[in-house]
């Protein structure tokens, strides 16, 4: 009795399992119970409690065929040309100079990884990418830096510092123009497009901070030390002149502007390390199809855990549990009397730790409910803008290189994500008529 008393209690507490696998259990454990509670519920016509279970395995099936045929495929032909990119950048000397710029500030976050190694520069393409808002040129990039820092892991399986580190900044990045959510409200005709410009910078920018204070302090990494407030310092001058001059444009001008300079930059970068290559007198071609082969290869090796993770988050979606937990919260809210213009984007917010595309269809189902400029349009837009999918990223990158130990990482990304919900619901009720 004893024995199977312990067996349970160490089923119950998922002992033995890392935090993405307990968590990952837990999708399917609370969209089983959801499923069982609305079929149980005497309100709901008997037709559509016959659906219920079909419309969760159906969605199975689709997440699945999603996670290899339009994720991961096509993500092979952007891999394949920017692993290739990257190979021929580090025999021009291109990621070594950006190693060499970022290396100081770089060496404190990163102790671990030694100073100028390639891995310093293909993080910092990353970032760069990432804050344009160049989602396609990011992903390879980061792949890259995450398979160059599993080189110096000692424990292959456990995800090292610098590993960490790097993932709750990437997730928690700040996109300094949100071009695709303007995009949106523009086709919804929206008053203002870009008027969730600020609040969305505004949210980013202290979820980044709060994952880099977590993980700072777990790695008990100095903050106060005199290089690294001085970058933060420069980046939050740089961040606050983007906002002061893209506030003072019209909005046909921040959408126009901000293509061209987040276009023109990548593509600087591609003829930067092309036409390094060429005076370097780097054999181009070659270089590039050698670097280009682990881009494909890295496309095939993610699919598992692309289709393990977006089917788990669509049963729970397609089981309805974040409405039920939406639910909850109003009625908590209202019962303490706090103002709760709030709940009706929070959909938004529940998934977009889960799935980008989840979160960007609730976005949008917002803004064709409630209008895209009510209070609740724009903070969904908000929610969308403030941070990074963790779920997606987690199952993204550490699977591209074989991590099964997080770690804290995935603690570290939802308590930044946590702090980007609080803060793009505050500065919203502050910039937003509500």
């Amino acid at each position: 009795m004893e024995n199977f008393s312990k067996k349970f209690i160490d089923f119950i507490s998922f002992k033995k399992q890392s935090p993405l696998s307990a968590m990952w259990v837990l999708f399917f454990v609370a969209a089983f119970i959801t499923a069982i509670i609305k079929w149980l519920n005497p309100e709901i016509p008997q037709e559509q409690k016959n659906e219920i279970f079909k419309v969760i395995v159906d969605g199975m099936f689709d997440s699945a065929e999603t996670a290899v045929m339009k994720i991961a495929l096509p993500l092979a032909g952007v891999m394949t040309f920017f692993m290739g990119l990257l190979a021929v950048g580090e025999k021009a000397g291109a990621i070594g100079f950006l190693s060499r710029l970022i290396g100081p500030f770089f060496s404190r976050l990163f102790p671990e990884v030694p100073l100028n190694h390639p891995a310093s520069g293909q993080m910092i393409m990353n970032f760069s990418a990432n804050m344009l808002g160049l989602d396609n040129a990011a992903t390879p990039f980061g792949l890259k830096a995450m398979q160059s820092l599993q080189d110096l892991n000692p424990q292959k399986e456990v995800a090292s510092n610098a590993q960490i580190m790097f993932l709750v900044l990437h997730s928690a990045g700040p996109v300094l123009i949100p071009l695709s959510i303007m995009a949106q409200r523009s086709i919804y005709k929206a008053q203002d497009p870009s008027d969730i410009f600020i609040p969305c910078l505004i949210a980013t920018y202290f979820a980044t901070l709060t994952g880099l204070i977590f993980v700072a302090i777990k790695q008990k990494i100095n903050l106060f030390d005199n290089v690294i407030l001085t970058w933060l310092g420069g980046i939050t001058i740089f961040i606050g002149f983007v906002l002061w001059y893209f506030s003072n444009l019209p909005q046909e001008e921040v959408t126009s502007q901000s293509k061209i300079i987040s276009n023109v930059i990548l593509y600087g970068f591609v003829l930067i390390f092309i036409l390094g290559a060429v005076w370097k007198k780097v054999d181009i071609f070659d270089a590039f199809i050698e670097g280009a082969k682990g881009g494909f290869e890295t496309s095939v090796k993610i699919i598992p855990y692309l289709v393990a993770m977006l089917v788990a988050i669509s049963c729970l979606r397609n089981a309805g549990t974040l409405d039920m937990i939406v639910g909850v919260i109003r009625t908590g809210i209202e019962f303490v009397g706090i103002n709760t213009a709030f709940v009706d984007a929070l959909p938004t917010a529940l998934m977009h730790p889960l799935s980008g595309g989840g979160s960007r269809a609730m976005m949008i189902s917002t803004m064709q409910t409630f209008g895209p400029d009510s209070f609740a349009g724009r903070l969904s837009c908000v929610f969308q803008g403030s941070a990074d999918t963790i779920f997606y990223v987690l199952a993204l990158y550490f699977g591209s290189v074989g991590i099964k130990q997080t770690r804290y990482t995935l603690w570290a990304g939802l308590t930044a994500d946590l702090v980007g919900i609080i803060t793009a619901i505050w500065v919203s009720y502050i910039f937003f008529p509500h």
